[in-house]
């Protein structure tokens, strides 16, 4: 039968009996039944309803506000122009913002969780949000469980359990009839959503999705995630703005009652200064510039799951990642098996084969090497029991049974397999395993490491020919029967993206299981010097305390757990990095979560991938130099646009506030601030596509308030002294009439606001950093429509009338005379300026 269209089909044979699953067609109309299999899914809101909900923002509340004032009062052109402004505004941000989410969501996708589910009697790959009640789907180590299900076929089943029982150690699962075990309250013959396998297979019964899961009744209390440090800056800055807002409200409205204006006029006045200093399409840049990221990521091989983690991307200052793939090419080749007096041992390596072949948990890509090849050794066995692979004791045991006789084979850390031997095969035979050999074996190891060769230890052990099961205590008193040897070289591209990341101003920490003479060998090969070495059994003696500083000096680290590696990268947050961690297995979920920026690749396993808020389309540090740019041109972008707006907007209230005090009339009306506003942000639309300086690029940046704070508190003031400047000249000089002050006022605020971003978007030079066209497009045309707005018929509406050429050339010379004054502000504090 044919697949649906974006569904994988695969090659394994259906299960028998009941778990041949539903049909395409079944599935589809369970699906519109029960609805995607999601938490907390967004419900389908209509477009009309999206559009309409964008009106209830309180800003645009206050303004619907003051068009219903207008219209009681009769101001009826003060009411169109309002509603006009209000409906712009609001449209702009709607199809922005539905059009830059969309991109996204279009981009993560192509990571979304993918699940193995039985249709119409083959197994294909789909979604997980398309899982329906009563699918049959096949899970296996290293896989989330999408949803919760009874097991019909389970095969040395252990599952992470944590996020819903709080207990740390798998809990082992078996299919059929099952209860609640002494651990858990999950029964033994179910599995639900949240959970993962950590090793063996199952074929499971869907039986409730999304919301009606067990997760799905504890979400809200589960999904609540900490603020992130863009999350944190954006609410700290929205404060800033209030708080200000509050304040000069207040004062113009009680200057305006000191002098006994009129109070409709005050209030009109008020408003639109509270509007002015707003920058109401903060909300649609910051959309449009993460979705603009997004997209340039994607063109560089990085997938945004999460879009203000662009922000954490770009702010990382140090990169903990594993060297196997990312340094190496995880091209891993078994070069040979030895015993331990380092002679070829034929034996030891087909023992390591028909371990690899019965291993029923998440395969290795030591494991792969060890079956090429020779996967038909264990033809002669049948597997009785296996004790699976565990990240804490490093190795993974299997039962096996061959001409009557029944054996443990052990494979794993070679350190560890030699403490549980005994006894080691030598000649043909087997002798006692003595300090003197053991020695041997550790010097063996070193010899290894020093060569870039990765070691398995290889053992055994014969049990009773009844043995059904067996376990953690059955790893003992082995007998050694050698190593197995692998070479994974470094990667050619390796050493050019280091380069690239330490250009960036990014420490990278290799964090590593294997020993430290492999690690150190790597590094080596790549040029890369060790500045210090932390070994995990150090770690484990290290209080939280005393961590932080010994991370801070080392940059590698070996032989650690899942967990250290989580405690390192909690103990470099707390030295004030932001840190990226890039793994790709099981074990990486927790350095994943503990991470700033957490950093996944697209074939990793489900619990990776889960976890992290940026995926890899390819397990690359030079991929990922190049997502920390993009992560920093996104970043600059919106600063760009915050920087100017409360600039200029703080520089335009102050001057409006310090004039009621000066003039005998509003120096402005409140339609011309609003219009005055909308077209300011109109020529600002364009900042998510703008260029962004190498300077900025070249160096971790966090978001920073009091940087964004002095720099509205020095260029503000700034633009109020030419502003007065401006009232001066036209009352001295001009002796313009209200409505010539009016709209003389209106146009050179304008455009100083408009032609400063020319100077503020950049650090150096605006003639050398060239900006993005559209920009340069949007800014020039709003200039020349307030130009030519007081010689049209709506400027009457207005409130404008056409100026002399002489008072216009007079305008220009002072916006020119205040666009050199930033530049040389800007040149004497740029060093200060860019410390963000």
């Amino acid at each position: 039968m044919d697949t649906v269209p974006g569904e994988k089909a695969l090659s394994e044979p259906p299960p028998s009996g009941p778990a041949l699953g539903l049909t395409t067609e079944e599935a589809a109309r369970r699906l519109v039944r029960y609805g995607p299999n999601r938490i907390q899914g967004k419900p389908r809101v209509h477009l009309l309803v999206q559009f309409l909900r964008r009106f209830a923002n309180p800003l645009t509340l206050v303004l619907l506000g003051a068009a219903l004032v207008s219209a009681i009062i009769g101001e009826r052109s003060s009411f169109i122009i309002i509603i006009c402004i209000v409906l712009l505004s609001v449209t702009l941000d709607f199809f922005q913002e539905r059009r830059a989410g969309k991109a996204v969501e279009a981009l993560q996708q192509r990571v979304a969780l993918k699940v193995q589910v039985y249709r119409n009697g083959r197994l294909i790959e789909i979604a997980a949000t398309d899982i329906v009640p009563e699918d049959v789907i096949a899970l296996a180590a290293g896989d989330l469980v999408p949803a919760d299900c009874d097991l019909l076929e389970a095969r040395d089943l252990f599952v992470n359990e944590a996020l819903l029982t709080g207990e740390a150690f798998p809990a082992e699962k078996h299919a059929g009839a099952g209860a609640a075990s002494g651990q858990s309250s999950i029964p033994t013959n179910a599995i639900c959503m949240g959970s993962s396998v950590i090793s063996g297979t199952a074929i499971a019964l869907v039986r409730r999705t999304g919301r009606a899961t067990q997760l799905g009744a504890i979400a809200g209390s589960l999904r609540v995630e900490p603020e992130t440090a863009f999350t944190i800056g954006i609410r700290r800055f929205g404060y800033l703005i209030i708080r200000l807002t509050i304040l000069l409200v207040l004062f113009v409205i009680l200057v305006n009652l000191l002098f006994h204006r009129p109070v409709v006029e005050s209030f009109f006045f008020a408003l639109a200064l509270a509007v002015g200093l707003t920058p109401e399409l903060l909300p649609m840049i910051m959309s449009v510039t993460l979705a603009h990221g997004a997209i340039r990521l994607a063109e560089k091989q990085v997938i945004v799951k999460r879009p203000s983690a662009i922000h954490d991307l770009g702010s990382m200052d140090v990169l903990c990642c594993d060297k196997t793939g990312t340094l190496t090419e995880a091209k891993i080749e078994l070069v040979r098996a030895v015993g331990i007096d380092g002679a070829e041992n034929p034996h030891a390596l087909r023992l390591a084969r028909i371990n690899a072949a019965f291993e029923t948990g998440l395969k290795s890509p030591l494991d792969l090497a060890i079956l090429q090849g020779g996967a038909r050794d264990a033809d002669a066995y049948r597997k009785i029991d296996e004790v699976p692979f565990d990240f804490e004791r490093r190795r993974v045991s299997v039962l096996v049974e061959t001409e009557g006789a029944r054996f443990l084979i052990v494979k794993g850390a070679p350190e560890d397999v030699l403490l549980l031997s005994s006894r080691y095969e030598s000649g043909g035979g087997i002798a006692e395993l003595d300090g003197g050999k053991r020695s041997k074996a550790a010097s063996l190891l070193v010899d290894f490491g020093k060569e870039g060769l990765r070691a398995l230890g290889v053992a055994w052990r014969a049990v009773e020919a009844d043995r059904e099961h067996a376990g953690i205590t059955d790893e003992t008193n082995l007998i050694f029967a050698g190593f197995a040897l692998f070479l994974d070289p470094p990667k050619e591209s390796a050493k050019a993206a280091l380069d690239a990341l330490e250009a960036l101003g990014v420490t990278v920490k290799i964090i590593t299981g294997d020993n430290e003479h492999i690690a150190r060998h790597v590094c080596e090969s790549l040029g890369m010097p060790v500045s210090g070495l932390l070994m995990g059994a150090e770690i484990d003696h290290l209080p939280d305390e005393a961590l932080p500083p010994r991370v801070e000096n080392a940059n590698l680290f070996c032989r650690v757990t899942p967990m250290q590696k989580a405690r390192i990268i909690r103990a470099l947050r707390r030295r004030g990095h932001v840190v990226g961690y890039l793994g790709d297995g099981i074990n990486d979920a927790p350095s994943i979560n503990a991470a700033d920026a957490g950093i996944s690749v697209d074939s990793a396993v489900d619990v990776a991938k889960g976890a992290a808020s940026l995926v890899l389309l390819q397990k690359d540090l030079g991929v990922l130099a190049d997502g920390v740019k993009e992560g920093r041109r996104t970043f600059a972008n919106i600063l760009k646009y915050i920087v100017m707006g409360t600039s200029s907007n703080f520089g335009n209230m102050f001057s409006m506030a310090g004039a009621v005090l000066i003039l005998p009339f509003l120096p402005m009306l409140p339609i011309q601030i609003l219009l005055n506003n909308l077209l300011y942000d109109i020529s600002e639309i364009a900042i998510p596509l703008d260029r962004v300086d190498d300077e900025f690029i070249a160096r971790p940046h966090r978001w920073n308030m009091q940087f964004v704070r002095n720099v509205m508190l020095i260029l503000g003031p700034i633009s109020s002294l030419f502003d007065f400047m401006t009232f001066g000249i036209l009352v001295q000089v001009f002796r313009a009439s209200e409505v010539t002050f009016h709209t003389a006022w209106f146009l050179e605020s304008l455009m100083t606001q408009v032609l400063v971003i020319f100077i503020i978007r950049t650090t150096g030079s605006p003639v050398r950093s060239r900006p993005a066209p559209l920009l340069t497009a949007t800014c020039l045309t709003v200039l020349a429509a307030a130009l030519v707005l007081p010689y049209t018929p709506p400027g009457a509406w207005f409130g404008f009338v056409p100026l002399a050429p002489r008072l216009l050339l007079s305008l220009l010379a002072i916006t020119c005379c205040y666009l050199l004054a930033v530049q040389a502000v800007k040149y004497g504090l740029r060093r200060w300026l860019v410390s963000t």
